[in-house]
């Protein structure tokens, strides 16, 4: 009898070389586990960190004992992706498992795991559309038909200049601030047609809008995720409960006042 993982293995080939539908572009988890060569991406593409990222290289090695290497994987293939244009070829994850010493499989399996890895070339900037239901109810398709019609490109998609790439991925969490993108590493929020108009428009000319005081760009106005009134609340530190250093002196705590003790 045939096993389970023979039978598996006849089936991959016809499954991996169907042409995905326009409906099964979403990122709802990762990209497709496997490799496949391209011209651009092949084992023997040469790849290596410049001199100025390998002292980084070096200062990421250094927060970990020498025989745990390999747990500098992940900020390595970060690196590694920056470098090269926001996407990572065969040849980087091969570089890395050389330097962490590790099997290049082991490198393979945490670039296809972690969906912040792209495996495949990408545009210089890179749009994730959040799709889930916060932003969904608040206007996302209108964004995503938006950003289809200005672009002239579909999602999972990248313009032929090779400028903007568009994927619907799941929640990036800024719910709040609905509906948002997250551009490369930034997040600009509270989008409508005609802002989002007016950002891929400052990107084409390279200027994107400066990041707000708090790490995002509400694209409304407003600041960071405050209402239409403002600021209404914690116009003060909030004072930490006062707590008796004394508490656990003799080291014995009584269940029965236990919340007391902590500080409840």
């Amino acid at each position: 009898m045939m096993s389970a993982a023979r039978l598996l293995a006849r089936r991959l080939p016809s499954v991996a070389n169907r042409p995905p539908t326009s409906g099964q572009i979403r990122s709802m988890g990762h990209a497709q586990s496997f490799h496949i060569n391209t011209p651009d991406n092949r084992p023997e593409t040469y790849f290596d960190f410049t001199e100025e990222n390998y002292q980084r290289v070096n200062k990421i090695l250094s927060k970990y004992p020498a025989n745990y290497k390999q747990s500098a994987i992940i900020p390595l293939l970060d690196l590694a992706q920056r470098q090269h244009g926001g996407w990572l070829p065969v040849a980087a994850m091969d570089k890395v498992a050389s330097i962490v010493e590790a099997a290049p499989s082991r490198v393979y399996e945490v670039a296809s795991f972690y969906t912040m890895f792209n495996r495949t070339k990408v545009g210089k900037y890179f749009i994730q559309l959040c799709g889930t239901t916060p932003c969904m109810i608040c206007g996302s398709e209108d964004i995503k038909k938006t950003i289809e019609k200005h672009l002239g490109i579909k999602n999972g998609e990248t313009t032929k200049d090779g400028m903007f790439t568009l994927l619907e991925v799941e929640c990036l969490g800024a719910c709040a601030n609905a509906p948002m993108v997250q551009l490369n590493d930034d997040y600009y929020e509270c989008l409508t047609p005609k802002t989002t108009i007016e950002l891929l428009e400052a990107c084409k000319k390279g200027k994107p809008p400066v990041m707000g005081k708090w790490g995002s760009l509400p694209m409304n106005g407003q600041v960071s995720c405050e209402g239409p009134l403002g600021k209404t609340s914690l116009w003060e530190v909030p004072q930490p409960p006062k707590v008796d250093v004394e508490r656990f002196k003799g080291g014995a705590v009584d269940p029965a006042s236990v919340k007391a003790h902590m500080s409840y």
